[in-house]
């Protein structure tokens, strides 16, 4: 191209031409040609902070770091992990909430962690029920809802164990808006699964997050299948 162009007529040149004239085009064509490399700034480096720090494989923090490269000290992750280890999460576990949900690191441990440890403190779940949920829900930890939500939950006779089961395959249910939580207990007891009932956890993970026609539908199927009427389909599901 023209570059090359120019680079030729540059290299041919009497030396007497080159001396002054040649050498500022012929950095720009090199460095025009050499790849661009944008460090961080700060100098902070993400992704061995993520290996050496949090754990973390080099695939792992190679996938993460994406997601963090706005960091800029280690100062907040810091301050996320040691709050982790104080809830009483290994080394192993935090890695694997971090792999979950990287921005977890950026979480603010004052306004947004804190409040939420203390809420479900106050409800009387422990330290270790408190990690198990840090655990399972990663990012839906990191907002504030999960309190009522849990509050309500044990009012409709689930035990803390049942909380944390319930968390695992669906994790938004605690931090949902907490008038879909209650969509949700009025969808399974319309279905004929009471509260207290020993398959009501089971019922409402069932019925999480699904629409109202799809459930219809599924209702349907099994009446129009078995010919069975509501009752007995309530039997069924019980």
């Amino acid at each position: 191209g023209a570059g090359c162009a120019m680079l030729r007529r540059l290299l041919s040149s009497p030396s007497t031409s080159t001396s002054t004239y040649a050498i500022f085009p012929l950095r720009r064509i090199l460095s025009a040609a050499a790849p661009h490399i944008s460090p961080n700034p700060s100098g902070f480096a993400v992704e061995e902070y993520l290996v050496d720090t949090c754990g973390l494989t080099r695939p792992q923090a190679l996938k993460a770091s994406k997601k963090l490269s706005h960091l800029r000290s280690p100062t907040k992750p810091d301050a996320v992990l040691a709050f982790l280890a104080g809830l009483g999460l290994s080394g192993a576990d935090a890695a694997a909430v971090v792999v979950k949900d990287p921005k977890f690191l950026c979480a603010k441990v004052d306004k947004t962690l804190a409040p939420v440890v203390a809420g479900l403190a106050g409800l009387g779940l422990s330290r270790p029920e408190i990690a198990r949920l840090v655990s399972v829900a990663h990012c839906y930890f990191r907002t504030r809802p999960i309190v009522p939500n849990v509050v309500f939950l044990r009012e409709c006779g689930l035990s803390d164990c049942d909380i944390v089961k319930v968390c695992i395959p669906v994790p938004r249910m605690l931090t949902t808006d907490p008038e879909r939580v209650r969509a949700m207990v009025a969808c399974a007891e319309r279905l004929g699964v009471p509260r207290g009932a020993g398959m009501f956890r089971p019922a409402l993970q069932a019925v999480a997050f699904l629409s109202e026609e799809k459930i219809a539908a599924k209702v349907d199927y099994l009446k129009n299948t078995f010919r069975w009427s509501d009752a007995q389909v309530s039997i069924a599901l019980c």
